[in-house]
């Protein structure tokens, strides 16, 4: 993933809403969400090339999710995936906080990312770029390829129309506008990651529109008071147009 807003007891109807976009290359291989064959309580999308996801949620409600550390001097070639972090938390029976500090304690081994880690008793974040593992307070939190909350101008501007659409989360197409909002930051706004201007611009909106990159998928969570599940993931093609739609819904076992 490249964007994560998640709403963590922030809403009295829904314990979590995630929304979030996974940036990729178009070429590496996907599959659309779906019960795994060979993980039947896990409910996700699957990169066909190392077997792992991006962000996923399991039938007892566990919920994990990653975004690469954007710096291309800590690129790491010979490393793992880092999307087989999200299948071990997923396929995890340990709590959230233990799952985490179990991942932290490898993390050296892999290229920087930071995890995020739900079940019904606690949402945690570990951050490989600082060695830190946490649990979140109740709120609105925010995550692209930096740190949690790094103030870049379209984890401002998604946090804000989230809020917005917190207000009536039963209406997707709120979530679904925010994420396929691809409006540019202003130059002056940028951040600074090694990437070069031209890179920057590109990453800095929403959805990413780039030659051979951009986003590939967006997706809407969304675990209610009652223990039922909505999950739905919509595809975008090269251009930027629908692909494919993914809905799912199902109670908490």
């Amino acid at each position: 993933m490249c964007l994560i807003v998640a709403a963590w007891r922030a809403h009295p109807g829904y314990p979590l809403i995630v929304a979030a976009n996974r940036d990729e290359h178009f070429p590496r291989p996907t599959a659309p969400a779906h019960w795994w064959p060979d993980t039947p309580e896990v409910f996700a999308g699957r990169d066909l090339v190392a077997r792992g996801t991006w962000l996923g949620v399991t039938r007892c409600g566990r919920f994990a999710a990653l975004t690469n550390y954007r710096d291309p001097r800590l690129r790491r070639a010979d490393a793992p995936s880092r999307g087989l972090l999200v299948r071990e938390c997923l396929e995890s029976h340990r709590p959230a906080d233990e799952a985490l500090h179990g991942i932290a304690a490898r993390s050296p081994e892999y290229a920087p990312f930071n995890l995020l880690a739900a079940d019904a008793n606690g949402f945690g974040i570990h951050e490989s770029a600082t060695a830190t593992t946490r649990m979140l307070e109740p709120g609105i939190h925010a995550l692209s390829n930096h740190l949690l909350g790094t103030p870049w101008p379209k984890l401002r501007q998604a946090k804000t129309r989230f809020e917005a659409a917190l207000q009536a989360p039963e209406h997707e197409d709120d979530f679904l506008r925010l994420l396929r909002d691809d409006t540019p930051a202003a130059d002056a706004d940028l951040p600074e990651t090694g990437v070069g201007m031209e890179w920057e611009r590109l990453l800095s909106s929403v959805f990413v529109r780039a030659p051979g990159y951009g986003t590939r998928s967006s997706t809407l969570l969304r675990m209610r008071a009652d223990d039922t599940v909505d999950f739905i993931e919509w595809s975008w093609d090269a251009a930027g147009q629908p692909a494919g739609e993914v809905r799912e819904r199902f109670a908490l076992a």
